[in-house]
């Protein structure tokens, strides 16, 4: 067999693998704030930059309409954000945080320290491995 097809050579493997590590240890905390990872994700967006629109997440997420599409319905189920279409144009649909979405900032913010503490890995590690995945995906996008 090629050494170039052995699964322990392949570098897309542990980073699969980490990927889907990482989210499961987000899951426990993020279900006491009834949040899946990319509502989350969402909510993050909206935290930190204010109103948004359906597209604008999208390309921060990499995700496209029909995937963003429910998942934004069941955030304004749960009365996290409201949807509205734009007054200038009727196609750009605007995605803002209600008062609760709001508030549940304040829970959230102990989220990536409980992240941390379950990693068991220094702040130094983890931004030296964000540093080289940011350089990857740079390079790959371009």
């Amino acid at each position: 067999m090629s050494e170039n097809l052995k699964l322990s050579n392949q570098v897309c493997f542990p980073i699969y693998s980490l990927a889907k590590e990482v989210v499961g240890l987000y899951r426990p905390i993020l279900q006491q704030l009834d949040l899946t990872y990319p509502q989350y994700l969402v909510m993050l967006i909206l935290w930190e930059e204010g109103t948004q629109n359906v597209s604008e997440i999208g390309t921060k997420l990499h995700l496209d309409s029909g995937t963003l599409t429910p998942l934004l319905k069941r955030l304004e189920q749960k009365k996290l954000i409201e949807r509205n279409r734009s007054a200038q144009d009727e196609r750009i649909v605007q995605i803002e945080l209600t008062a609760d979405g709001q508030k549940m900032k304040t829970a959230a913010t102990q989220v990536p320290e409980q992240i941390l503490n379950s990693l068991n890995v220094t702040v130094e590690q983890l931004e030296a491995l964000k540093t080289g995945i940011d350089n990857i995906l740079n390079q790959i996008r371009k």
